[in-house]
């Protein structure tokens, strides 16, 4: 029987669908050295962004040489050290579609949190403040929005920024994509430059490092708003703050952090920065597609194949 081990749970309804399928499914959640040690009992592990499958974890399942497939469940495989997993010949799959929905949603919620000052309205109104004077807010109404990369997650809010009649600029690593042309390709300087809001969609590469950090806040207009529901490193927290601080930057909307769970207490409690605790997937639509997925990877390795 093949035995697939969910470290980070996954929806109900997955779950009794690959039992169907004669699966034996094993919901529990292990870390580091134990989890290497563990994995030596399963062909398949599933995963969402809690569980780091790291070097010595693979290495150490290698010597049980079973396992055979890594799944993600979720866009990125940045906490999966995917070449050390494909030269032990374990191949690592994700679920590229599932969420893009619900990521782009939540994109657009902090949007009209930061210029709309819902973040902290909300909190000053439970103290019993009633600072309507204060808020003075900003129109999403013919602003420029540049998105930073241009892939499933950028599309949908794209779509969902020009019917707000936002005019819209994207950059991408691959250039000028065929077929959308009704947004503006240009390249990533230009993107800082021109954008009154910014929103993140790039994967974070340890080879290049922070895409985002002080010298690139100062090529962006004064006022801009940055929203980050991508990945956490891809933009310096430090050189956030001081330009939350110093005015650059009007609002940030952060679901992603340098460090899960964050400790970053001046950033999350800043009164121009709305957080959520990288919840971009967290919605029953989204849960629902990402098992049925997870389902079809592992039916299509262990059964069609």
């Amino acid at each position: 029987m093949i035995r697939v081990l969910l470290s980070d749970g996954l929806d109900k309804s997955a779950i009794e669908k690959l039992k169907s399928l004669n699966f034996e499914v094993v919901d529990e959640h292990y870390e580091g050295e134990e989890l290497g040690e563990k994995l030596k009992e399963f062909d398949a592990l599933v995963v969402r962004s809690a569980t780091k499958v790291r070097v010595p974890s693979i290495e150490k399942a290698a010597e049980g040489k079973r396992l055979k497939l890594i799944i993600r469940g979720g866009v990125g495989v940045d906490n999966i050290d995917v070449a050390a997993a494909r030269e032990k010949s374990i191949e690592v799959r994700n679920t590229p579609n599932a969420s893009s929905i619900s990521v782009a949603e939540l994109t657009l919620a902090h949007m009209f949190a930061v210029t709309r000052f819902v973040n902290i309205s909300n909190v000053t109104m439970r103290q019993g403040l009633w600072e309507k004077k204060k808020y003075k807010g900003t129109e999403l109404y013919g602003k420029t929005l540049g998105l930073m990369g241009f892939g499933r997650i950028a599309k949908e809010v794209a779509v969902r920024a020009r019917a707000l009649g936002m005019q819209v600029l994207y950059t991408n690593r691959k250039g000028k994509i065929e077929g959308f042309d009704q947004y503006k390709y240009c390249t990533f300087d230009e993107l800082l430059k021109c954008s009154d809001i910014i929103s993140l969609h790039v994967p974070y590469d340890k080879t290049k490092g922070t895409l985002i950090g002080k010298e690139q806040f100062e090529m962006m207009k004064d006022g801009v708003y940055l929203i980050n529901c991508s990945r956490g490193k891809v933009v310096s927290e430090e050189a956030l703050l001081e330009a939350l601080n110093n005015g650059k930057v009007a609002g940030a909307g952060i679901d992603v952090f340098e460090e899960e769970p964050t400790k970053n207490k001046e950033l999350i409690n800043h009164p121009r920065v709305s957080v959520t605790p990288h919840i971009g997937a967290s919605t029953s639509e989204a849960q629902k597609r990402i098992g049925l997925e997870v389902v079809n990877i592992l039916e299509e390795y262990f059964i069609k194949k």
